[in-house]
């Protein structure tokens, strides 16, 4: 059953946050996942939301999800990303 990944961003600092950029695709990629959404038009449509750049990305299922973001890749990745953005993710699996 395929899982998605949702991230919530708000950039703080864009060059320090293409660091992270640079690291996290390839992490993402190589536990298959595939990004069907980034940094385009998000319109909330209820409540709202701090957040500037919504990310979706889909993995095979929630187990390949967790291991990616736990992965010692991604975790390079995520610490280029202390100071660079404000973000929040969740794992939802699909149906």
């Amino acid at each position: 059953m395929p899982a998605y990944a949702i991230a919530m961003v708000k950039i703080t600092n864009p060059e320090k946050f293409k660091e992270y950029a640079k690291l996290a695709g390839p992490a993402v990629e190589g536990f298959g996942g595939r990004v069907l959404a980034r940094g385009g038009i998000a319109a909330v449509v209820e409540g709202r939301t701090p957040y500037e750049r919504i990310v979706v990305t889909e993995f095979a299922s929630i187990d390949a999800a967790k291991a990616c973001y736990s992965s010692s890749a991604y975790l390079e990745a995520q610490s280029k990303r202390i100071g660079a953005a404000d973000f929040n993710m969740v794992i939802v699996e699909g149906s």
